[in-house]
């Protein structure tokens, strides 16, 4: 496999501006709702993000179904990652926009464990090991305060702590597979040309009533999310992953919740309880100090 270098000055602020993106996604998601079913977004703004792939790497000569050994591979990446969107979109109905956007953000965690069993380059340390208890207490804590409140913000919680596992479990199939050797381009085309299908099925299995209406705010919200979400920034992600280490990129993902519950009370003018700003932390320290070096 080829070997991925620590993190520079590029990779900072490419994962500092990708955060920020990925903050804001699940507060662009709630608004259009009323819209656009929930999971019937994700189908669209994959389906747009798939189209954008293929008219780019055409443009730019980059082959897309060369035969590299990577298929198999890449439909279970596929597969993973669509699942992983079902229960993001869907979680959505059922829970705040800056509580799934926390419950996500566990994934770093998960991958640095799976990265430190099967890629002997990065393995944990004790102190690390430390990181994983303190970020389980802020989950811990996070379920907590679910407990006291909606049964359906708990389903909507628990979608968002299932989705954390499927995105981690897809970044490292990618670093621990012959994924690990292809393009950027390619790795997000199989996760793309796997999912669209796979989410338009689950938004009309689960009754969705699709695109409600197609307003100025839902198409600016769908381009938002598969122009700049699901094409721009997912490239620029597996790009950084073909170059620099996982456990290292996954340090600033912390930064991604905080973002969300930002844009979720700015926005949605969302609660944000002492409780939960403390289990926020407790993950963000415990990502933290999983990736230190």
């Amino acid at each position: 496999m080829t070997e991925r270098k620590p993190l520079d000055a590029q990779a900072f602020s490419m994962m500092l501006a990708l955060t920020a993106l990925w903050g804001f996604q699940q507060v662009a998601i709630k608004l259009t709702a009323p819209d656009v079913s929930l999971v019937m977004q994700a189908a669209l703004r994959t389906a747009l993000a798939a189209a954008l792939l293929v008219a780019w790497a055409r443009w730019r000569g980059i082959a897309l179904l060369s035969r590299d050994g990577t298929l198999a591979a890449g439909l279970a990446a596929g597969l993973l990652f669509g699942l992983e969107f079902v229960f993001i979109y869907a979680g959505l109905g059922h829970t705040a926009a800056s509580r799934m956007t926390v419950f996500i953000y566990l994934a770093p965690v998960l991958t640095a464990l799976g990265l430190h069993w099967l890629v002997p380059g990065e393995r944990l340390a004790r102190a690390q090991w430390l990181g994983v208890g303190v970020a389980f207490a802020g989950i811990a804590l996070a379920f907590g305060e679910a407990f006291a409140a909606a049964r359906s913000s708990l389903l909507g919680d628990f979608f968002g702590l299932v989705a954390a596992v499927l995105w981690a479990a897809t970044t490292v199939l990618i670093r621990a597979t012959s994924l690990s050797r292809a393009t950027a381009a390619k790795t997000l085309f199989y996760q793309l040309a796997v999912a669209a299908p796979l989410l338009l099925a689950a938004s009309l299995l689960m009754g969705e009533k699709g695109v409600v209406a197609l307003t100025p705010l839902a198409l600016a919200s769908l381009a938002y999310q598969g122009v700049i979400v699901a094409f721009a920034s997912y490239l620029a992600w597996f790009w950084l992953l073909t170059r620099y280490l996982a456990a290292r990129l996954s340090v600033f993902s912390f930064m991604t919740p905080l973002f969300g519950v930002l844009a979720g009370v700015a926005v949605l003018g969302e609660p944000l309880t002492p409780s939960f700003v403390g289990a926020a932390l407790l993950v963000g320290a415990g990502i933290v100090l999983v990736n230190r070096r």
